[in-house]
């Protein structure tokens, strides 16, 4: 991403892809579902049309990398510990679903429980996890694994749709009182709660208040299936399993080293398996919940 200043005219944002992680069609169908969202006056930031006349109106290519354009939108941060911001997100994050359903995406890419498997197996494959830790490694990432089988958030006993995939804090800009949803680039296929869980923070009591707002405010425009609730902890636990394999399937990037030095060291995989038992802790306790009078 760079900004990009224009001489007597407002700068735009550039961002470019990185060869072979999305086709053009999957970033056209992106494109496409951004812009179908801001003619529904939801807000969202669509990329600007720069090849008009051919098939990808908001997609270009420069020197064999894929670019697209956008309007710098400004903005600060939610606030996740206020309830009435938490319930604007839930009020704009259910149109944002309510319009999905009737744009089913057909390049983008679904959300996937065996996606995990692999990344547990790649980074033990390839050898990032050090000798030494590899053993507990395996151990608690299988018992994960085993947990996330049994709440598959693929599976047919949630509905599917099109979501923005990555809803959380970095990716809303605050202003004029309203959320204003940016960078659709992991747009996917998936339950709604996807859209949802990333927006709770702090302890379990804090989160059991949070998800009520969020959900009273998304069902002012889309229904809520109250089972998903039970999945926040499964889609957390891939979230972290896919994280990890996504910097290490980009490694030998010379900017990934350099960006996160911390990454890949004994230390930290030390600290990660931690981490993954405090994961398989909430895993076993209860899911989050509405209370009985709504």
């Amino acid at each position: 991403m760079y900004q990009v200043g224009i001489e007597d005219e407002p700068p735009v944002i550039a961002k470019f892809y990185r060869p072979n992680r999305w086709s053009a069609r999957q970033i056209d169908e992106e494109h496409r579902f951004t812009q179908y969202l801001y003619d529904l006056e939801i807000p969202v930031v669509p990329p600007l049309e720069i090849n008009p006349g051919n098939g990808y109106k908001t997609l270009a290519t420069h020197d064999g990398f894929m670019f697209a354009l956008y309007p710098r939108q400004g903005g600060r941060a939610p606030e996740l510990d206020n309830l009435e911001h938490l319930h604007q997100l839930g009020r704009f994050i259910g149109r944002i679903h309510a319009a999905g359903k009737a744009f089913p995406f057909e390049t983008r890419e679904k959300l996937s429980c065996d996606q995990s498997a692999k990344n547990v197996a790649y980074l033990l494959d390839e050898g990032f996890i050090p000798a030494s830790l590899s053993a507990a490694y395996k151990a608690i990432s299988n018992e994960i694994l085993d947990k996330i089988e049994s709440r598959r958030p693929d599976s047919e006993n949630y509905q599917q749709i099109s979501l923005h995939g990555d809803c959380h804090r970095g990716n809303v800009l605050w202003r004029n009182e309203c959320p204003h949803f940016v960078d659709f680039d992991d747009a996917i296929t998936g339950p709604a709660i996807q859209d949802l869980w990333m927006m709770l923070s702090g302890e379990p009591s804090n989160q059991q208040k949070q998800i009520v707002d969020i959900i009273e405010g998304y069902e002012m425009f889309q229904s809520f299936d109250l089972k998903e609730l039970e999945l926040i902890e499964p889609l957390r636990a891939m979230r972290v399993f896919h994280f990890n394999a996504w910097l290490a399937r980009r490694w030998d990037d010379p900017a990934f080293p350099f960006s996160f030095p911390w990454f890949n060291t004994e230390r930290y995989w030390s600290e990660h398996i931690l981490e993954l038992k405090e994961i398989q802790s909430e895993l076993q306790q209860p899911a989050l919940k509405m209370p009985d009078f709504m």
